[in-house]
């Protein structure tokens, strides 16, 4: 099964060591929807959040970008 992983982005860098054995790509993209649920307090007003998905040769898969502004 294909590795995939979830390297996040916010006041600080998280790369993800381990990444996650998942069926394909689509899988990849319903667990990286999961995580953006988990950001729940984490972000605040004039911070960004950013996840970048990435299969296990390390091509990116998808950037998915989440901006808080106080308006």
């Amino acid at each position: 099964m294909p590795r995939y992983f979830f390297n996040i982005f916010h006041e600080r860098t998280h790369v993800d060591p381990v990444g996650e054995e998942l069926p394909d790509k689509h899988a990849a993209w319903a667990e990286a929807t999961r995580v953006i649920r988990d950001i729940d307090g984490e972000l605040k007003p004039g911070h960004d959040w950013h996840m970048e998905v990435t299969d296990e040769f390390q091509n990116p898969l998808w950037e998915i970008h989440v901006r808080a502004e106080k308006k």
